[in-house]
């Protein structure tokens, strides 16, 4: 049985960002780099591999209560209100979550980070502490240690020396937090969001800024410069990994978190990167628990013909997802990518 769907946003297909230009490898060849670009894709599926899909499916829907079962190509899945579905693989046995691939985690906007951290308390639901340092204490949600501050999501050892020298609380308001999902799913919530919906897809690229140019240049990404870092090149993509670790951490430890790109859009949906924290490149995707994210596109021989022309690599040519044509690619950091083709009013 072929690969099928598992988040699924037809969303905001056909953006109409303006994307920048940027020297890459692989940039558009003769001829293509002359014709309209292709629009932005939107955000079609996370396809996740499960022992129990149905299982899989109520656990879901228990937690996010605006999530509902349905079907997409003939399988049972998950509805979220944004037009996210859910579609999971069944396997025999656990799939693999290490070692570490490019996919990270997922993740959902909530109204009130602490009402649902203590409905899933009294569900019994499994949540994950934070480090608030290397050998400090833990919380179950960012909001409930010291604030982060200069923009990042974390604090150095200078960092929280210097809030606690300068007596810095908790907020106590909006955070993120973590819980196990099934198959043993690493799933963020954070809120206090507007409405609750399944919002991003959380990775490692082995350089960051590199696949922020491999997705600018081959999906038509647009790029949202920062203020604070020079523009990015071929020439001066690749960059050492920040020395300094920062908590709140789910390791005690620490984490990475520079460099870090955010905010690459498809639709409504985010893609994060930061830095691999391992010093072995990411290995493939595929057959482990996150084993492909997809993009629904409106013209798939337009984009099969101009990512063949730019070099990229397929790991399946053209295929059927029920009533849906689609190929599969590799991104930067072995991740498999899913183009569907969906159509022109969005449905997919």
């Amino acid at each position: 049985m072929r690969w099928l769907c598992a988040l699924v946003l037809v969303a905001g297909v056909g953006g109409d960002t303006p994307f920048l230009s940027a020297e890459a490898p692989g940039a558009k060849a003769e001829g293509l780099s002359e014709q309209a670009p292709l629009p932005t894709p939107g955000f079609h599926h996370l396809h996740l591999n499960s022992t129990n899909p149905d299982a899989a499916i109520d656990f879901y829907t228990r937690q996010f209560s605006t999530t509902s079962k349905g079907t997409f190509a003939g399988q049972p899945a998950l509805r979220s209100p944004n037009n996210v579905w859910v579609l999971f693989n069944k396997v025999a046995t656990p799939p693999a979550t290490q070692p570490q691939t490019a996919f990270w985690h997922f993740g959902w906007h909530v109204t009130d980070v602490h009402k649902s951290m203590q409905a899933y308390i009294d569900r019994g639901v499994t949540l994950l502490p934070l480090y608030v340092e290397e050998a400090g204490a833990t919380v179950f949600t960012s909001a409930d240690t010291w604030p982060s501050t200069g923009g990042t999501l974390g604090l150095t050892k200078a960092g929280i020396a210097d809030a606690k020298a300068k007596g810095a609380k908790p907020t106590f308001g909006a955070g993120f937090a973590y819980l196990r999902g099934p198959d043993d799913a690493l799933v963020e919530y954070q809120g206090n969001m507007a409405a609750e919906r399944f919002n991003h897809v959380h990775m490692f690229q082995d350089q960051p800024f590199c696949a922020q140019i491999w997705y600018q240049t081959h999906l038509n990404v647009p790029v949202r410069q920062n203020a604070n870092q020079p523009a990015r090149t071929a020439a001066n993509c690749r960059v050492d990994r920040g020395p300094d670790k920062t908590w709140p951490a789910l390791e005690h430890t620490g984490m990475y978190r520079t460099p870090g790109v955010t905010s690459t859009l498809f639709g409504d949906v985010s893609i994060f990167w930061y830095m691999n924290p391992g010093d072995t490149p990411a290995g493939p995707t595929r057959g482990h628990l996150m084993d492909h994210m997809a993009l629904g596109v409106q013209d798939l021989n337009a984009w099969i013909a101009k990512l063949r022309a730019e070099g990229v690599r397929f790991l399946e040519q053209p295929y059927n997802v029920g009533e849906y044509r689609a190929v599969m690619i590799e991104g930067p950091s072995r991740e498999a990518i899913e183009l569907v083709e969906v159509r022109p009013d969005g449905k997919g």
